[in-house]
């Protein structure tokens, strides 16, 4: 309804159209350059392109997108859950929160994402499938190679908590940076570099992590709903994990990894939404448990958490998605059409 997609999606689905029109892998016609940094979404939408048309492709894999993400929520259900109500509830939970809603339907690669992420834990660390350790591992990093920091994350918690190494799983991590790195070097002949200084990142981290730690973004540097968001995360975190249960290890597989990769990201001067959605989205996880197994009062704390997060989060993202939206429609597509106006001229635009 207001025309908004994340303009990283059309960033990929371009790059996947000049992939069908000229065999190559790059935004501007025949020229190599790695655009996206998503390799496998290159080839889903190029699938999808060549499927349904370049004029129709669009809804066909946001509803792909989105019916992935589900099955992403229900694996990440089957982890933490027991009752089959808590996991129908949480489903619907998890799903309307507003980076929820962003990874379904705004068109990037994170609804893939979050569902080979939560599938490598739940046949590969939960049901023990070898094949699982060696394949998502692959499939992940080749989706995004910053997604070393979930398996990293990932795999240390697995270690620590049962006391061994999981060979497949290092096979699959090593597998995977050496395709990504392999097909980056051969096909783009590139390799990444970025330098930062101590000082410089804890500067950049004090100054962003109000507003990109948490899913509500306001004016200015400080933002409370963040402190009280995180500090009632933490909260529900540690009574959670202070019960003996085997969901216990994946609850701090996500919890640690959605604070080291905002840690990361906010440091080195990553500011783009998108980097910040399965990490809130994950560290958000303790809350909803916490309320859902609440066996005294679970109806006020229900309430409590339709009042005070639920409802203002949809009036925030509805806002949101109708400001953006208004900028995408109006601002970007005006300016991409300038060129084609009698007062431009096209040689300088």
């Amino acid at each position: 309804m207001t025309h908004y997609i994340q303009e990283d999606a059309f960033i990929t689905w371009r790059v996947a159209q000049n992939l069908l029109d000229y065999g190559i892998i790059g935004f501007n016609g025949e020229t190599k350059a790695s655009a996206s940094t998503s390799h496998l979404y290159i080839f889903i939408s190029c699938f999808f392109n060549l499927i349904f048309g370049k004029e129709y492709f669009i809804e066909p894999l946001l509803i792909f997108n989105s019916i992935l993400f589900t099955i992403g929520t229900l694996l990440l259900a089957h982890l933490t859950l027991k009752n089959p109500w808590h996991k129908a509830i949480f489903i619907f939970l998890i799903s309307i929160l507003p980076p929820s809603i962003k990874i379904s339907i705004l068109g990037t690669e994170y609804g893939i994402l979050f569902f080979l992420e939560m599938a490598l834990l739940y046949y590969g660390f939960n049901k023990d499938k070898k094949w699982a350790l060696v394949l998502f591992p692959v499939l992940i990093i080749f989706t995004r190679i910053d997604t070393v920091i979930f398996l990293g994350i990932i795999f240390l918690v697995d270690v620590f908590w049962n006391r061994k190494i999981r060979w497949k799983y290092v096979l699959g991590g090593i597998l995977g940076i050496l395709s990504v790195l392999s097909f980056n070097w051969l096909y783009f002949g590139e390799w990444y570099a970025y330098t930062f200084t101590f000082a410089q990142n804890f500067d950049h981290f004090l100054t962003n992590f109000g507003n990109f730690w948490g899913m509500l973004k306001l004016p200015g540097n400080f933002n409370p709903v963040t402190i009280i968001t995180l500090i009632f995360e933490l909260l529900c975190f540690i009574y959670l994990i202070r019960q003996r249960e085997k969901r216990n290890c994946f609850l701090w597989m996500i919890f640690v990894f959605g604070w080291m990769q905002q840690i990361i990201f906010i440091s080195q001067n990553s500011l783009s939404d998108l980097y910040y959605w399965i990490p809130q989205l994950l560290l958000f996880v303790p809350v909803l448990i916490f309320v859902l197994e609440q066996k005294e009062k679970r109806n006020l704390w229900l309430s409590l958490l339709i009042v005070f997060y639920i409802l203002p989060m949809a009036v925030f993202q509805t806002m949101d998605f109708i400001e953006k939206g208004n900028a995408e429609w109006n601002q970007h597509s005006r300016t991409s059409l300038s060129p084609n106006t009698n007062t431009s001229n096209p040689s300088k635009s």
